[in-house]
């Protein structure tokens, strides 16, 4: 390449417009002056993304890597828009609205009102996504949560997934009608390992025509199944139309691995939604798992998370 400075064009499709209509200068070596190092077009009247706040005497743009934190809030924006993964270099360093991220979650048989109280208030608080409370306590946390953009999310079949579709359809709907936005399902694991993969499959469309219009995550307890089973469980749960894949209970023999996430990840596409739980202690914890793919945290040690401190619980 010579010293020249040369143009780069697009259009829509891949097609190549005019300089006019959209162009972004580069200079000697890949540097970008500060000056031109700003997406222009006709359309927007002006200028889309500011200069690169790491710009020192010309930076080597392809080689920086560090767009997701010098320049956060644009690659918010393309998350925004649907990307469902970002490049970069030293991810370590991006520190997500990790409230956002979380269901904040309460599941312990003993729990107590004034401890769903509580759970409310943290939630609101704090700005979490949602509270995930046993069926029961979803009217009283719709009450206390209503205002707020706090979802309440329940569990549905919880926790061995044992029970019929009917049942859980019943559990489901009951669920709908006292409040729940959201609803996180077992499947039927003895089922899934049985090679059962119709009653499965009948298992979660039966939940799914429940809650037509909530979101609907599915539990495949990664701690019991083989990679296999897992990608199977991940592929039945997409084609019965639920919106997210979840890897655990909190209550099995096993929590949240950052390999599974990813193999779900990998497994369901950007389309759906995956949720880490179980054993989810941490901040970095947190961290590493939307860094491998999630997009929902449930963690019973939410305050603790984004507080940088350590969760006792094991959910």
């Amino acid at each position: 390449m010579n010293n020249k400075d040369f143009e780069i064009t697009w259009g829509s499709a891949g097609k190549d417009i005019s300089p006019k209509e959209g162009s972004v200068r580069v200079g000697t070596a890949g540097k970008i002056p500060p000056e031109e190092a700003v997406l222009t077009s006709s359309s927007t009247s002006g200028k889309v993304f500011a200069p690169c706040p790491a710009y020192k005497d010309g930076v080597e743009c392809s080689a920086c890597g560090l767009c997701v934190v010098r320049k956060e809030g644009e690659v918010r924006g393309i998350i925004a828009a649907g990307a469902g993964r970002i490049s970069a270099l030293h991810p370590q360093k991006v520190s997500p609205d990790l409230a956002k991220y979380i269901d904040h979650t309460l599941l312990k048989p003993s729990a107590t009102k004034e401890d769903i109280k509580r759970l409310c208030e943290e939630a609101k608080k704090y700005g979490f996504a949602s509270v995930c409370v046993n069926p029961s306590w979803v009217s009283y946390c719709k009450k206390l949560l209503q205002g707020s953009d706090v979802k309440v999310c329940t569990v549905i079949g919880f926790p061995l997934g044992a029970t019929t579709p009917t049942v859980k359809a019943m559990e489901a709907r009951e669920a709908v009608m006292n409040g729940a936005d959201e609803v996180d399902m077992v499947i039927n694991v003895g089922a899934l390992k049985s090679g059962d993969y119709q009653l499965v499959l009948d298992d979660i469309k039966a939940v799914r025509e429940a809650t037509k219009g909530k979101i609907l995550k599915v539990i495949i307890e990664t701690a019991l199944l083989t990679d296999g089973e897992k990608v199977k469980a991940c592929q039945l749960a997409k084609m019965a139309g639920a919106d997210f894949v979840k890897t655990s209970t909190g209550f099995g023999p096993g929590g949240a691995k950052v390999s599974d996430v990813a193999l779900m990840r990998e497994v369901v596409g950007p389309s759906m939604g995956v949720k880490a739980s179980g054993g989810i202690r941490t901040k970095e914890q947190a961290e590493e798992m939307i860094s491998a793919g999630a997009t929902r945290i449930g963690a019973s040690a939410s305050v603790q998370i984004i507080k940088g401190g350590e969760g006792k619980t094991d959910y």
